[in-house]
């Protein structure tokens, strides 16, 4: 059952509008804007009903807060006001209400109305999801073509992008970095397979030799970063709206950074790296260190789990470290099997 918040501070018509809508729906009651606010965060009703004249912080301040709020934004929200006038219908519609209804309300055409704009939310969100796996598919496709140049990532892309996501929840749970938040990792998660795509301009001499690198041999793959950061940055101009690629930009520049200050290729340190690029710092390793290589087998989870926990304070950030040491099982237990793109001749 749809579950409707009514705002209102007029606990008569609160409780007039509760009872048009029981039966039908789930309804929260909220007596002022801040309340709603509240109930909003806690619950993510379906759709808000909302009174526009409000002491304190009234119907247009409310929608303006849900609006700015990353995880609130989507949320439809019908005005209720007993103004007729045009210049209040305007500012509701302008304000990015989806209707507006006019007090005394007639309970047929509110339960109209609430249908017709929780079809259409619906609808909406199916198509955003749609379009969003479209990209996601489309974007994975075009990094998973990075490893027909680099034959040592075989699926590499895919698998950070399964590990960042079960680090990245583990460390939003815990509290972490207060600055996380679930709309930042979502973005990282969609981001992370970007991050070797510079790769595509670094010559395949060096991504396929199955020897060591020489000196001048490994200052040339270094530069992956910077190409894959202007390639990634000219895209997002292109596509703004596509603000995943913004995130992807900064972790294709900077997970090779080190927490100590001596990656590349700026050689930034501490909180100086971004939070996505130390996050994703380890996970890169920890693939690449469970996946067999020319030169050796694949290391065994338990040696791998050893190697990160003995780079705390120095490769990695000791507080993503930390998370790692405490959840690292079920990096262990986590279905990462990928299929390939094409065969490999």
């Amino acid at each position: 059952m749809e579950r409707i918040l009514v705002v209102d501070d007029n606990m008569a018509v609160l409780k007039q509008i509760g009872a048009q809508l029981a039966g039908n729906y789930d309804v929260l009651l909220a007596g002022g804007g801040a309340l709603a606010l509240r109930i909003c965060l806690q619950e993510k009703p379906d759709l808000v009903l909302l009174d526009v004249e409000m002491p304190g912080m009234d119907g247009f301040e409310t929608l303006t807060a849900l609006k700015r709020d990353p995880e609130l934004n989507q949320i439809p929200v019908i005005f209720l006001t007993g103004r007729h006038d045009p210049a209040t219908e305007i500012r509701a519609l302008g304000s990015g209400a989806m209707d507006f209804i006019t007090k005394p309300v007639n309970r047929s055409i509110l339960l109209h109305r609430i249908e017709l704009h929780l079809r259409f939310s619906s609808y909406q969100h199916h198509l955003e999801n749609t379009v969003r796996k479209l990209e996601d598919s489309i974007a994975v496709s075009f990094a998973e073509l990075i490893e027909y140049k680099d034959a040592k990532l075989g699926g590499h892309v895919l698998r950070t992008g399964k590990y960042m996501e079960l680090l990245g929840h583990s460390l939003l749970e815990r509290g972490v970095f207060p600055e996380l938040t679930e709309a930042d990792l979502n973005m990282m998660v969609r981001a992370a397979p970007f991050h070797d795509i510079g790769k595509i301009g670094v010559s395949d001499v060096f991504l396929a030799k199955q020897g060591a690198l020489s000196p001048e041999e490994y200052e040339e793959v270094k530069k992956h970063t910077l190409i894959g950061a202007r390639v990634l940055k000219s895209i997002h101009e292109r596509i703004p709206t596509q603000v995943h690629l913004k995130y992807a930009q900064v972790l294709a520049e900077g997970h090779h950074e080190r927490y100590d200050g001596k990656g590349y290729p700026h050689g930034l340190a501490g909180e100086e790296i971004p939070l996505g690029c130390r996050i994703l710092a380890l996970v890169n390793v920890y693939d690449a260190c469970v996946s067999p290589r020319f030169h050796r087998p694949a290391l065994s989870h338990d040696e791998v789990r050893e190697v990160l926990l003995g780079g705390r304070d120095t490769e990695f950030d000791p507080r993503i470290v930390d998370v790692f040491g405490a959840i690292s099982g079920e990096f262990a237990r986590l279905d990462v099997k990928t299929q390939p793109l094409m065969k490999k001749y």
